[in-house]
């Protein structure tokens, strides 16, 4: 893994020259990617995310925005405290830190923020994972079973036992692609110590994000036996593997 910085009039950009040996400016703006035919948009997340073909592959391109009540008064900017410490940089390292440990994420291309004064914006660019669904689209075809519940608690696990903290794990995170799951969006995520609270609060989040997406709808008790139970099984089997 590699890392290149390059700063021009319009930010500071984080790179990957082993993926592509010249990122700009215009990489992050869509209309530069639709005036070349290579834009296509997907729902999700805040604002939605952009897809574009570039010269290091298909990828996906997200601006950092907030949510919850603060949105209304910060929109998109973040408070500066250190190039370092803003969001598409800190998220561009753990990506790039997860690959070394071999854990099945998106490679990261290229992040860059943009300061304004006290505050800054942010994007970051990954490279696209094909053909794929998420977990709350599997839930909502009525695709979630036993055995890919085992196979999600086992992918949790996988980044628990590295240390990997995921900071909003929920159902739309999850990707199941034809031969392997991932997870995505790493914002404010980090590499923690081992300790049995965290991890457990980590699955508690994505128990909520099921049970908000109508898993439990035939009562928790036959969604603790049909899905919970299959995928802690995996989750503690692949943990203590």
């Amino acid at each position: 893994m590699h890392e290149q910085l390059r700063q021009d009039a319009e930010g500071v950009i984080l790179f990957d020259p082993t993926l592509s040996p010249q990122v700009d400016g215009r990489w992050f703006d869509p209309a530069y990617w639709r005036d070349r035919a290579a834009l296509s948009t997907q729902a999700g997340g805040r604002g939605g995310v952009a897809m574009i073909a570039t010269p290091a592959g298909e990828c996906v391109l997200r601006h950092y925005r907030r949510g919850g009540m603060v949105a209304a008064l910060m929109g998109d900017r973040y408070g500066w405290t250190g190039a370092d410490r803003t969001r598409s940089f800190a998220e561009f390292r753990l990506l790039q830190a997860m690959a070394r440990l071999e854990l099945p994420t998106p490679r990261v291309v290229a992040a860059r923020y943009q300061r304004l004064g006290l505050h800054y914006r942010a994007d970051l660019i990954t490279r696209r994972i094909p053909h794929t669904q998420t977990l709350a689209e599997c839930l909502a075809e009525a695709r979630l079973d036993a055995e890919l519940a085992q196979e999600v608690g086992a992918l949790v696990a996988r980044f628990h036992r590295a240390g990997v903290w995921h900071a909003d794990l929920n159902a739309h995170n999850v990707l199941m692609a034809s031969s392997a799951l991932y997870l995505i969006d790493f914002d404010r995520g980090r590499l923690r110590a081992p300790g049995q609270g965290w991890r457990i609060a980590n699955l508690q989040r994505l128990r909520r994000s099921l049970f908000k997406l109508g898993a439990a709808a035939d009562g928790e008790t036959v969604f603790d036996r049909k899905i919970w139970t299959p995928l802690m099984y995996g989750y503690e089997r692949t943990l203590s593997a």
